[in-house]
């Protein structure tokens, strides 16, 4: 559920025992939405928290100090994931598998940092990212006003669409002129609703420690997906400003016992997406066809795996992509099997029903039925154009600079389209650019554009030689736009000749084109600048085309927006965005099989079942896990579970408790919690997270970190700095004292 990394079920026994779990929960889940009227359910803006429902359920009410100290404590990783502040010297905890795209890029054939782990005993170890970008959250201002001004009676789709870009792009440039800060317009409940969020922009992201991937993935893809769970998915950065760890005034205060059983917690990050409020016909689309689509990747991850076995080196290079797929294939079947579960199915229905009835009953409503026509005839026409939109312009909706379109996955192909673009697009008015390409986000592309990632010439080759493989499959060989991206030469012949021909791999060569116009960049005829540029026509004619219907769903998305506030009020939340939300729970097990879960692992249950496995792949324990074991306090608790609402995106949030004191991290959700993109029940889904106390004991018993241990732990703000400007903890430091204390006088107003 969460972004997570995940093996292949090829064991056609595993595959069925699956499902079964899958449809033991859709039972009870259908139970559950009956029995229980006071869930914790919601995906919460933070200027839109649910103060009602804590007040009267958990006799707890955040005060506007509490939730302004957890948004900017937050953090936001452009690789797709979610962290925090846990020290005063910008020292940001997430998840391994978050952190894994920048180990990747980090690694050689000398230091394999994704597979062997890392520390940094001392700041000047720490290892500068390529291109990491973490983003904090520093306002929130509704500007839907603003926005939906901007469109007047009578446009067509194509004037809205234009109209609301330019106002939206005015607004984030206004923004970003006076802040200097990201300034991103953020759509919500499907267009009911634009809210302006204001970032700080950290870009200088090092490297502190990461343990080894056995240990952040242990019991692989049989424990995947699975509770109980015995993994230390953790990685932490540190962040810098002008060469020096940045001055961070809210960080979580780090609670070394972590929760306890039945206590409320919070959860504060950046879930993906959720498609909850998606009308029947839009999920009869996902589950028919875009469910089906991204499942159909199975080729790339069988040429991966196949790479992946020719040396250890082909591994350590594909390992991050390989696992992305296999993960990505095991949630899609799962939100596909709650889909074309018919429980769930009528669970859907009856929702939409009860509020299509209200529309209908109100005379001032009624008229808003018809947006639910056009909204399935608009996706009609989207997925007319969904084959030429997929191959050539994105292959799903874009959450970061870039995503790239099927027919060409490569990086070397990313760079060209940027360049292509950046260039077009910098000759127009700020309006009418692309979103990705206005002044409000040229620091973020600038920073993709310009990362210093190794580019392996055998890697390149082999994507891109399988992606113009499935466009010419997709399309035909016969298809002119095919022959002309073919050249005349095969798949494998084209992709060595754009890949050894391109000087795209400098990153100076980069820069020095970025500057230049058009002219300049047709002139140097790059071999891989003029396929981005021979396809870049047909890919905006199809984003043109998913533009333009997009439009008119989010103009009859935002007429059931306006009518389900009137009907059920204001007070409930919007579907996931990849921007900052609160969700809260209790730390609690399940029943499952007629057994109780627990909702607490520990280190003595990580042995057992290591040994239970005779400590054989995926269940070995790396050797310093072995040697000091008896180190360790094996009764300290390890993974837990609660009923927190989370997805994909929440990887990396920090767990809080009343005191907003860092007691877990998110990186998982149990099985259960696969129907969570579509509907919420809290009969047996899970979000799994590591222990505080875990990750203390193992820093300082396993991996001899006692250095990051005390940081972690201190509660002092005010920290020594030495002559090289490197903050220190002073030597009498108390690192154990005070964890209760009140800083809510921190808090600035």
């Amino acid at each position: 559920m969460v972004v997570a990394f995940v093996r292949a079920l090829y064991d056609s026994r595993m595959y069925k025992w699956f499902c079964l779990q899958f449809r033991c929960s859709v039972f009870l889940f259908v139970v559950g939405m009956t029995t229980r009227a006071l869930a914790d359910e919601g995906m919460w803006l933070f200027n839109a928290p649910p103060l009602k429902q804590l007040k009267e359920k958990y006799q707890f009410e955040p005060s506007p100090q509490w939730l302004e100290h957890l948004q900017k404590a937050s953090v936001r990783f452009n690789s797709g994931g979610s962290g925090s502040f846990v020290s005063p010297n910008g020292l940001v905890i997430t998840n391994h598998h978050v952190g894994a795209d920048t180990l990747q890029k980090m690694g050689s054939v000398e230091h394999n940092y994704l597979r062997d782990g890392f520390y940094a005993k001392t700041q000047a170890d720490e290892i500068k990212s390529t291109d990491l970008e973490l983003n904090v959250l520093m306002s929130i201002e509704d500007v839907t006003p603003r926005v939906t001004s901007a469109l007047k009676p009578g446009m067509t789709s194509d004037q809205a669409s234009n109209a609301r870009n330019a106002a939206i792009a005015a607004i984030e440039k206004e923004s970003k002129d006076k802040t200097g800060l990201r300034s991103d317009v953020v759509t919500l409940y499907q267009g009911g609703a634009y809210h302006l969020y204001q970032y700080k922009r950290y870009d200088d992201v090092r490297l502190v420690f990461a343990p080894e991937q056995q240990m952040a993935f242990f019991g692989g893809d049989p424990d995947n997906f699975e509770y109980p769970r015995y993994d230390l998915d953790i990685c932490l950065f540190r962040v810098y400003e002008n060469g020096q760890p940045a001055r961070i005034d809210n960080f979580l205060k780090w609670n070394s016992r972590g929760p306890s059983d039945g206590e409320l917690i919070f959860v504060s990050g950046s879930p993906g997406k959720t498609d909850r409020q998606l009308t029947m016909a839009e999920l009869a689309d996902r589950r028919d066809r875009g469910l089906p689509y991204a499942l159909s990747f199975k080729r790339r991850e069988v040429l991966l795996l196949a790479y992946s076995e020719r040396s250890f080196d082909n591994a350590r290079k594909a390992r991050h992509d390989l696992l992305g797929d296999q993960n990505g294939r095991k949630r899609f079947d799962g939100y596909l099997a709650g889909l074309l579960d018919p429980q769930i199915w009528s669970a859907l229905e009856a929702r939409e029903r009860k509020l299509r009835d209200a529309i209908t009953r109100d005379p001032k409503l009624r008229s808003t039925s018809n947006a639910y026509d056009r909204i399935k005839n608009a996706k009609a026409e989207i997925v007319k154009n969904a084959p030429l939109y997929n191959y050539l312009e994105m292959e799903a909706p874009r959450y970061t600079a870039y995503r790239e379109p099927r027919a060409f996955v490569s990086n070397l192909f990313e760079y060209a389209r940027l360049l292509v673009r950046a260039v077009d697009e910098r000759a127009k008015p700020n309006g009418e650019r692309i979103p990705e390409f206005r002044d409000s986000a040229r620091e973020s592309l600038e920073l993709e554009l310009f990362s210093t990632e190794p580019i392996y010439d055998d890697y390149e080759i082999l994507r891109l030689t399988d992606s113009l493989t499935d466009f010419a499959s997709q399309f035909g060989a016969d298809d002119p736009l095919v022959q002309k991206v073919l050249a005349g030469k095969s798949p494998h012949a084209r992709a060595v000749e754009l890949v050894t021909g391109t000087r795209l791999k400098d990153v100076a060569f980069r820069k020095n084109l970025y500057n230049k116009d058009a002219a300049a960049l047709q002139a140097g005829h790059d071999p891989m600048i003029d396929l981005a540029r021979l396809v870049d026509g047909p890919a905006r004619d199809a984003r043109k085309i998913y533009d333009t219907q997009e439009e008119i769903k989010k103009q009859a998305y935002s007429e059931i927006a306006k009518a389900r506030f009137t009907i059920e009020g204001t007070s409930s939340y919007p579907d996931a965005t990849f921007t900052l939300r609160l969700s809260y729970g209790t730390v609690r097990g399940y029943g499952q099989d007629g057994k109780q879960i627990p909702d607490f692992t520990d280190f003595a249950g990580l042995y057992q079942r290591s040994a239970e496995h005779d400590n054989k792949p995926p269940f070995d324990l790396p050797k310093r896990w072995v040697d000091k074991k008896a180190n360790l306090n094996l009764a300290t608790h390890f993974n837990f579970v609660s009923d927190a609402d989370i997805i994909g995106g929440n990887s990396g949030s920090p767990v809080v408790n009343k005191a907003n004191e860092f007691v877990g991290i998110i990186f998982d959700g149990n099985i259960q919690s696969l129907v969570l993109n579509w509907i919420y029940t809290d009969t047996q889904a899970r979000a799994v997270s590591v222990d505080s106390a875990a990750i203390i004991e193992a820093l300082r018993k396993v991996y001899d970190a006692g250095a990051l241990a005390d940081e972690l732990e201190s509660t002092r703000r005010e920290v020594l700095v030495t002559p090289a400007g490197f903050p220190s903890l002073p030597l009498n430091c108390t690192c154990h004292v005070e964890r209760s204390r009140d800083i809510s006088h921190l808090i600035p107003s």
